[in-house]
């Protein structure tokens, strides 16, 4: 083997030197003072002033955006509750092809009790009666089977008053000059006529047949006043921003609102006992035109 000339160590003393600066040593003190003057971006929190105006913002935009959202609450609430009305209205018409043109039966409180063969066989109260709560009285009427036994049909989601013994099942009511009543026709609008087949609407358009109720005036599902007298006994609901869903003879659903003397709380006693004297009576005619007519 040739002789290697230098040694591997020549060679690498021979080589430039590459690399970091040398370190030099330096005490913990030195280091550390170095460290705290070495300048750093610090995370900091807000400010008492930044913190409120950010309150101060939510709040605002709490306040601009509540009342929009409660409207459109109430609005779609609105819609169910006409959808529910379509859906009885639907029934209501299904059931009187089914019959050779006869309405369905439409019973006072007395008559419903003493038959239960109504279109509805519940008579609420805001005492603890069971068929406030009950499914059973409200899906034994007639027209139950046309709805599927959908038990939220028969009422609108935007009533909330509740009975002693928990939410009443419905808030709808039916004309009670449309229909049989079980007993003697009319007896308590003598002078107007009861409709009992659907041929004898003079114009089906222009007739009603299911309404909202007020929640202080409804038990059974028979809607009455006695239209020769200018004084409200039983109340349409006025849910829907002074207004209330009803149906027609012809089938169709339109929502009507009412004036402000109309409206009264939908809480216990919130019409009073006896009802009231409409001032002006407009919102009374006006329905009283649409409910029968005159015969004597």
């Amino acid at each position: 083997m040739p002789e290697v000339p230098f040694a591997l160590s020549d060679m690498a003393a021979r080589m430039p030197q590459v690399g970091w600066p040398p370190v030099r040593s330096r005490n913990l003190g030195q280091s550390r003072a170095l460290v705290d003057h070495c300048p750093r971006h610090a995370r900091r929190g807000f400010t008492m002033i930044e913190l409120l105006v950010v309150i101060a913002i939510i709040a605002i935009l709490a306040a601009l955006l509540l009342p929009a959202l409660s409207k459109a609450k109430r609005s779609a609430q609105g819609v169910a509750c006409g959808s529910n009305i379509k859906q009885l209205a639907m029934a209501w018409m299904l059931y009187t092809d089914d019959n050779n043109g006869l309405l369905v039966n439409n019973s006072g409180t007395v008559d419903t009790r003493s038959y239960r063969r109504s279109w509805v066989n519940n008579i609420q109260d805001w005492g603890t009666s069971q068929e406030n709560t009950n499914p059973a009285y409200v899906l034994s009427g007639k027209l139950a089977v046309y709805v599927n036994n959908n038990l939220g049909v028969y009422k609108c989601p935007s009533d909330t008053a509740p009975a002693q013994n928990g939410p009443r099942l419905r808030s709808i009511s039916m004309n009670s000059l449309v229909g049989d009543p079980l007993i003697t026709p009319n007896r308590f609008n003598p002078t107007w006529a009861q409709f009992l087949k659907m041929s004898q609407f003079p114009g089906p358009a222009n007739f009603y047949v299911f309404v909202e109720e007020h929640p202080d005036t409804i038990n059974d599902g028979y809607f009455m006043n006695r239209w020769d007298v200018i004084r409200w006994g039983n109340l349409p609901a006025s849910y829907h921003n002074r207004s209330a869903n009803l149906s027609w003879a012809d089938g169709h659903v339109e929502r009507h609102r009412w004036r402000p003397e109309t409206v009264r709380p939908p809480v216990k006693g919130g019409v009073g006992s006896g009802g009231f004297v409409p001032a002006p009576p407009a919102d009374y005619l006006w329905l009283r035109e649409r409910t029968s007519i005159k015969i004597k």
